[in-house]
């Protein structure tokens, strides 16, 4: 791919959509009420990085998402039954790849009569936010607070509210469902900011060095890394009995994101005993969205039959064939 070519992919990815596919997107917070949001009036820079469309250094244009926002996509008329979904699209701190992940999934679960919403989570950044670490989290939670208080609208029980991640929106899902004390938003009407149930999907889950993808480790918590920060966000250190009930796809030859991230994550469920279920592919590497080209079985059906039908006290280990 071009350079050239890369910084129009870029540019294009970078707009905040109000409109996708006939969906609409509403603004996550009233305006001038983002917390901890440093005013700046530039919405994009240019920086020299790895391209995640490609794997190869280029420049490329990167969003600063000042405004975070939800896109509803919700089931056709008569068919919901009840469920929802928020969607956090991976990009490792940097990006949030809602064309590749987000929209996808929400597309597949609201043909399943689940209510998606994909979140535009702002990505860390210090020129753009007071704290740059728990921003991502303030709108994940912004996020599960609007959804229980718009309950009624959406036909939606609010017992059954889930959540999604992929990649480095899965550390973002495991922080939020792991550290539920932790809140970050005013609350005044000490709404349950903790997911029914999580769904994450190739997933950064540690920050330990010999786990982490350190890219996502850095532009979360860097330039000074430290021990205590290191623990905090290792989150199958912080698994207990009130952990959601978490549903887990990974790839055994990810070279991206160690899928020993999630088989840690999934002993720590299984030793405090959470429901929790696995699907491992042999192949697909990192990335792949709700596709996997190498295989004929998704992970999709089975996860959708997971949420469906309350299948959470079985734990079981899917190893579909490769082509």
């Amino acid at each position: 791919m071009s350079k050239f070519n890369s910084i129009i992919i870029w540019t294009l990815l970078s707009i905040i959509p109000f409109t996708v596919k006939g969906q609409k997107a509403i603004p996550l917070y009233k305006k001038g009420k983002i917390p901890g949001a440093i005013k700046t009036k530039i919405l994009n820079d240019t920086v020299y990085g790895q391209s995640w469309l490609t794997g190869k250094d280029t420049t490329i244009i990167r969003p600063k998402t000042i405004m975070p926002t939800l896109t509803i996509y919700t089931p056709g008329k008569g068919k919901s039954n009840g469920t929802a979904v928020i969607i956090c699209s991976g990009g490792s701190y940097r990006n949030v790849a809602d064309y590749q992940e987000g929209f996808p999934a929400a597309e597949k679960l609201a043909a399943a009569g689940i209510t998606a919403f994909v979140l535009h989570y702002r990505v860390p950044r210090n020129d753009l936010m007071k704290n740059k670490e728990i921003a991502p989290l303030q709108d994940v939670q912004m996020a599960i607070q609007y959804v229980r208080e718009h309950a009624a609208k959406y036909q939606i029980n609010n017992n059954r509210l889930g959540i999604m991640g992929f990649s480095a929106g899965g550390h973002l899902v495991s922080t939020v469902g792991t550290h539920p004390h932790d809140i970050y938003i005013s609350n005044k009407g000490k709404i349950n900011l903790k997911p029914d149930f999580m769904i994450l999907v190739y997933p950064v889950i540690s920050f330990s060095d010999s786990l982490t993808h350190l890219l996502s480790r850095q532009n979360l918590i860097g330039p000074n890394i430290t021990p205590e920060k290191v623990h905090k966000y290792s989150n199958e250190l912080h698994v207990d009995a009130n952990t959601p009930p978490t549903f887990i796809i990974h790839s055994i030859d990810d070279d991206i994101v160690k899928v020993e991230n999630t088989l840690q994550f999934y002993a720590a469920l299984n030793q405090a005993h959470v429901p929790a279920e696995i699907f491992l592919y042999r192949n697909g590497g990192h990335g792949y969205g709700i596709t996997n080209k190498t295989t004929q079985q998704q992970w999709t059906a089975p996860c959708i039959n997971w949420i469906l039908t309350d299948k959470w006290q079985n734990q079981e280990t899917f190893l579909p064939s490769s082509k």
